[in-house]
């Protein structure tokens, strides 16, 4: 039986092996100290998963009870073919069959627990998922743990337990119930094996596959900041050339690897604000839809045929299209799926290879590409905003700055951002900081190019970039746009680029901290909304929280820090038209629950949809980057 069992297991672990190794290249063996601690963290300490109290327990109970439990699998199977087997030593310590017996317990209160969660509580976030096969699975282990209790009951009531009886104080107590004691020793023990090999042939055919691939998936997981995405080679002769993704052919090994993770838990689809506001997408059904064409084509990709396109098959259309790059999805995946990389993979491949995006965007990517910037304004007006203020351009040859001054496309070019930018420059004078901006040698990051999909135009302007800051000697810059923040600090070294880069309210909390800067605290109620890309990408959250403090009395809303809410505008939907309720809006309507008097923000993209979402709910409240709240404070 254990062949048999172990032989059709093999067999399928071999054709997920050869999926996998047919899976496109990507380099994921740096930083080993930064993933050992990920395989202790995240797999051992179930730490993503207790971002949700209850249901982190009931995940833990059931997983640490079988890491203690899993020596008795192997006492079982010696005892069945043998009742007078056991483990060496270990079969009679009575500490061990005490631990035995209490984490029998752990694992029956996960199960009552789970089963209480799925079907008295219900949460939305398992709308979707495969749940016919959790309540199997849930099952199966349930079984594992009540035939081990009865065969070890079992063999207390027969006489034949090599340790001491009073140790286990559960089998114990149910031998006093035990018929046949010998007879049932022999059925008990087959069943609890019968259970086990069900289990292990039927383990990778199912959801329940992350038990064999999560320790893997979280090893090679991300370990740099979440906000960088992995370039594509231009360099490549065109049989090796990759796109991005059409069909499973095109996976890399690790996306493959995150597709077979996948425990249709329901973290992500439950944060994703585009989900949220009644969109399309769901970050589970794309991973899903993924693993399910995979498996599908499998054979067919390994057999070197025709596979179908992974968009409209697998994945509808408008999912690629309504994710907002926020990356909840990613920080709530207790297996470290990389949710973002395959949604812009699938971008790239429709955008470079099939010229397929909505048709709101095309002006924006043909803006970026023809003159440096998403709202197609001259390069030359730029610098515009500093007209009055004094601020130093920094031109070819001169001696650089101490810091450079990242004004970003939003700041140049809108009017509601230009205030930040003026802001920003008005305290850096204050305080005596050398810094100087770019003008009209700053052109677009790429960021949305990169993010709607144009990994081209992306890399174009990344090299553009990198040549003009190292050509200027830059080695410091400070940015209000947590997009610039994230490309420049997290994607630039891709290329090249390698400096020090600061968010603004970093800087300007440094400058509050030195007594450069001294703001009078107000009575005000101020809530903070935190940018996705500066709080969960970039892990900026204390200094604007500080400058917030340091003005008025801030208020925190439901959703903050690394769990923030997005504002709607992330993955280049801060050009593209939104479908359902807009995000913005719901931000908003949050904010006022607070009831302060001011949203206060700290990107640009945030103060233009914020700003949108308080005219069209009519909500009395005051968007201003905390830049400007700081100038307002400082001049009263």
């Amino acid at each position: 039986m254990l062949a048999v069992a172990g032989a059709l297991f093999a067999r399928r672990a071999l054709f997920l092996t050869r999926l996998v190794r047919a899976g496109k290249p990507t380099e994921r063996l740096d930083d080993i100290p930064g993933r050992v601690k990920n395989e202790a963290t995240i797999v051992l300490g179930q730490r993503k998963l207790f971002q949700r109290l209850l249901p982190g327990l009931m995940h833990a109970l059931i997983f640490w009870g079988f890491l203690v439990l899993f020596p008795t699998i192997v006492m079982a199977l010696l005892a069945a073919v043998n009742r007078d087997w056991s483990l060496p030593w270990l079969g009679s310590q009575g500490w061990f069959m005490a631990l035995v017996d209490v984490f029998i317990l752990c694992v029956l209160a996960g199960i009552a627990l789970a089963v209480w969660i799925r079907k008295v509580v219900r949460p939305r976030r398992f709308d979707g998922s495969h749940l016919g096969e959790a309540d199997l699975i849930l099952g199966m282990i349930a079984l594992v743990v009540l035939t081990l209790l009865g065969w070890h009951a079992a063999r207390i009531a027969a006489g034949l337990n090599e340790w001491p009886a009073s140790a286990s104080f559960l089998s114990n107590a149910v031998a006093n119930v035990i018929p046949a004691p010998r007879v049932a020793e022999r059925v008990l023990d087959w069943a609890h094996v019968l259970v086990i090999l069900t289990f292990l042939v039927y383990l990778p055919y199912s959801k329940h596959l992350h038990i064999a691939t999560a320790a893997v998936n979280v090893f090679f997981s991300r370990t740099r900041r979440p906000g960088r995405l992995e370039p594509l080679r231009f360099d490549l002769p065109d049989d090796e050339l990759r796109l991005g993704v059409s069909t499973v052919g095109d996976l890399t090994w690790k996306e493959m690897v995150d597709s077979f993770s996948c425990t249709e838990c329901g973290r992500c689809q439950d944060v994703c604000p585009a989900y949220a506001t009644g969109k399309v997408l769901s970050p589970k059904l794309v991973i899903m839809g993924i693993r399910d064409q995979l498996f599908a084509e499998g054979q067919t990709l390994l057999a070197g045929g025709d596979l179908s396109p992974i968009v409209g098959n697998g994945v509808p259309e408008e999912m690629v299209w309504d994710c907002v790059t926020c990356g909840a999805c990613v920080h709530e995946c207790p297996v470290s799926i990389e949710h973002i990389d395959h949604i812009v993979d699938l971008r790239r491949d429709l955008v470079m290879m099939q010229s397929s995006f909505p048709q709101e965007a095309e002006s924006m990517l043909r803006d970026v590409e023809r003159v440096g910037n998403p709202w197609g304004k001259p390069q030359g007006d730029r610098a515009s905003w500093t007209a009055d203020l004094g601020v130093r351009v920094l031109e070819e040859g001169e001696e650089p700055p101490d810091v450079l001054y990242w004004v970003g496309c939003a700041a140049a070019y809108d009017e509601r951002a230009r205030k930040a930018a003026e802001s920003t420059a008005k305290l850096l004078q204050r305080a005596g900081v050398d810094f100087a901006i770019l003008g009209a040698r700053e052109a677009c990051t790429g960021d949305p190019a990169r993010r709607m999909g144009n990994e081209y135009v992306f890399q174009a302007y990344a090299e553009q970039n990198v040549e003009t800051l190292n050509e200027a000697r830059v080695t410091k810059i400070v940015a209000s746009c947590p997009h610039c923040l994230n490309t420049l600090a997290n994607e630039y070294p891709d290329f090249g680029g390698r400096y020090e880069v600061m968010h603004h309210t970093q800087l300007l909390a440094e400058l509050v901290h030195e007594g450069k800067l001294a703001p009078a605290a107000g009575e005000g109620e101020i809530t903070y909304h935190d940018s996705c890309y500066l709080a969960r990408h970039n892990d900026v959250r204390a200094e604007p929280r500080e400058l917030v403090a340091a003005v008025g009395k801030p208020v925190e809303m439901t959703r903050s820090g690394k769990r923030t809410f997005c504002c709607g505008a992330g993955g280049a939907h801060m050009w593209m038209e939104e479908r359902g309720t807009p995000i913005s809006e719901e931000r908003v309507r949050e904010a006022a629950d607070t009831g302060a008097e001011t949203l206060a923000v700290a990107c640009p993209f945030c103060t233009v949809m914020l700003d949108d979402g308080v005219r069209s709910t009519g909500k009395q409240l005051r968007v201003v980057d905390v830049s400007t709240l700081l100038v307002e404070s400082l001049e009263e």
